[in-house]
């Protein structure tokens, strides 16, 4: 997956650079960069995975809380999160503070998966674990830019978010099924701190502002509870890596 968006990025970027050095300069950019408040809207392209951190006894067998002596897992080999795709669709509300910082919050609706690979010395065991959200996000990030070059500018960006988990309790509901069935679910919401660095092309009527952004949740998003693929765990946090277009 981030090959793919980083071929997508690469060829985007050069078609934007080929057309943004035939222009005139001046107001182009809808003037947005002369404007206290410039709203707009984005497009965003995920990868998503876990960092996971494993009890000291993740390794154990699982044993059958009702039947003692039984267990319902062999012992484990690995757990691994592998990247994961999705998609985003939000707002800009851009606040100019200075000539080369502005004040950026950016309300979003994503819609991703992350992946927990189990692997047990009993290869019959393996289980992959997808772990769906849908969050409605509240990011709030402070952009310092470059001087403007004819029609364009580079920026770099650091805030943070909120992200709300607002995923149907239908698909999370696995309470009356069997503990080798159940799902590792994450907290409802958490923090997040960002980092990023983009480009502002200027067209005649909009800015285009092509971003590569690495998000982290500051905090644990595990949700702990007592079955086989939730216990071997102390502690999950997210891992983004985001292709953003965004247009004011």
């Amino acid at each position: 997956m981030k090959k793919r968006l980083q071929l997508l990025s690469l060829f985007v970027l050069g078609s934007i650079c080929a057309f943004a050095q035939t222009g005139q300069g001046g107001n182009w950019g809808g003037g947005a960069d002369e404007q206290i408040f410039s709203p707009g809207f984005v497009f965003q392209f995920i990868s998503s995975e876990y960092k996971i951190f494993k009890k000291p006894s993740w390794q154990d067998s699982y044993e059958n809380p009702d039947v003692p002596g039984q267990y319902l897992t062999g012992q484990l080999k690995s757990i691994s999160s592998t990247p994961s795709p999705g998609f985003g669709l939000g707002f800009i509300a851009a606040f100019k503070l200075q000539e080369h910082t502005d004040l950026r919050i950016t309300p979003a609706l994503m819609f991703l998966d992350r992946t927990l690979n189990y692997e047990y010395e009993d290869p019959a065991m393996n289980r992959q674990q997808k772990v769906p959200t849908t969050t409605v996000e509240f990011p709030l990030g402070i952009k310092l830019k470059s001087d403007r070059r004819l029609n364009f500018r580079s920026y770099i960006l650091a805030g943070g978010k909120y992200s709300m988990d607002i995923i149907s309790k239908k698909k999370t509901d696995d309470s009356g099924l069997a503990l080798t069935e159940k799902f590792v679910k994450n907290k409802k919401s958490f923090f997040s701190y960002e980092v990023a660095i983009g480009f502002d092309f200027y067209f005649e009527w909009f800015k285009l502002s092509p971003e590569f952004k690495l998000s982290n949740s500051i905090g644990n998003v595990l949700k702990k509870e007592d079955h086989p693929y939730s216990r071997p765990l102390e502690k999950l946090y997210t891992r983004n890596f985001q292709f953003s277009l965004y247009f004011e």
